[in-house]
């Protein structure tokens, strides 16, 4: 099955040694990703996002085509003409909305909405999109109701006050975002992980622990996986891929207060090919994986192309990837994977 080359709406590439060891396992496969700003320091400005970019690049192996999309980290000091400026000279694609202590490397977001207010109308009037990441932080919500309320109290009323505003819920986790971005009629998309496709909260929990399956938002009930699955293999162009691949190293996630994150951007393609397999829906991989992402954006589709292979023998996937910084574990999707990716 040949399709057009794919693109990551959402991914963690880090920086330094990390991202040097990272970032061939997104380009080998995929044409774009929407590169997260949550670096430390964050990326603000868009000198921070030129400079980013730049390092990035130096970092691509020779022979691999990969275009960044930079995105700027929403603070409560933010300039709405820097956004606006940095988004019309092509330099940046959008810009992220972290609630304040929300994932890994928060600290500095959004705690007052309405000191964001000019940044987002600025952003609505020069068609810059916004990326949510979709959870309340508010001590006395129920993490596995972060996403609703999210929805409640600070989605819907932003998109009633600013309709002209793109937005993307990322990495949505539940039956309720799914149907609220249905209910869209414009200026809304949901991106869904890979691994949210696949595991529900028991994968995180019976039978002891499993750190690697760790990610915020944290995986919901197995009825909330299959609502997710439906979506994705809807052909609905609503919905899209974006992997948040974010590779944090062993130690960092097996300690005591293990850090959020799943690393899947080297086995994404043959977990996919194998989830809309089963869905009897292979057929609308490619709009999933490949054009309803830069449908929503704005960009054309890649012109290139990548081709999935079934074959009796799995696929061989490094249980790690060993980096500069120490050994990442690979999202390990429970059974063996037979789509083996030509790229």
């Amino acid at each position: 099955m040949t399709i057009r080359r794919p693109d990551d709406w959402h991914l963690h590439l880090r920086d330094g040694a990390m991202l040097e060891a990272v970032l061939p396992e997104t380009a080998r496969h995929f044409g774009r990703a929407i590169i997260m700003p949550n670096l430390v320091p964050p990326v603000v400005t868009a000198d921070d996002a030129n400079a980013y970019r730049a390092r990035i690049m130096n970092a691509l192996p020779a022979g691999m085509q990969f275009d960044p999309l930079m995105m700027l980290y929403l603070t409560e000091q933010t300039d709405p003409a820097d956004v606006v400026a940095a988004h019309k000279a092509g330099l940046i694609t959008g810009v992220k909305l972290y609630p304040a202590g929300a994932t890994t490397n928060s600290a500095s977001g959004v705690r007052d909405m309405d000191k964001v207010r000019p940044v987002l109308e600025a952003m609505a009037e020069a068609g810059v999109p916004l990326c949510c990441h979709g959870e309340v932080t508010d001590a006395d919500i129920d993490i596995f109701d972060r996403e609703a309320v999210f929805i409640d109290r600070i989605l819907e009323p932003l998109r009633r006050d600013v309709p002209q505003l793109r937005v993307t819920m990322e990495h949505i986790t539940t039956s309720t975002a799914v149907e609220y971005v249905r209910s869209a009629d414009a200026n809304l998309a949901g991106s869904i992980t890979t691994h949210h496709l696949i595991i529900n909260r028991n994968h995180i929990l019976v039978g002891g622990i499993k750190p690697h399956y760790y990610c915020l938002p944290v995986a919901k009930r197995e009825s909330h996986r299959v609502a997710l699955v439906e979506a994705a293999t809807s052909g609905d162009a609503r919905f899209f891929l974006g992997t948040d691949s974010a590779p944090h190293t062993d130690p960092n996630k097996e300690q005591a207060c293990g850090c959020a994150g799943v690393f899947s951007a080297t086995n994404t393609m043959s977990c996919l090919a194998h989830v809309f397999e089963v869905a009897g829906a292979l057929d609308k991989l490619e709009a999933f994986a490949s054009l309803n992402g830069p449908l929503h954006y704005g960009l054309p589709a890649n012109n290139t192309t990548i081709t999935l292979t079934k074959r009796d023998t799995p696929v061989g996937y490094p249980e790690k990837l060993n980096t500069g910084e120490g050994p990442v574990t690979l999202f390990d999707p429970g059974f063996p994977l037979h789509w083996h990716i030509e790229a």
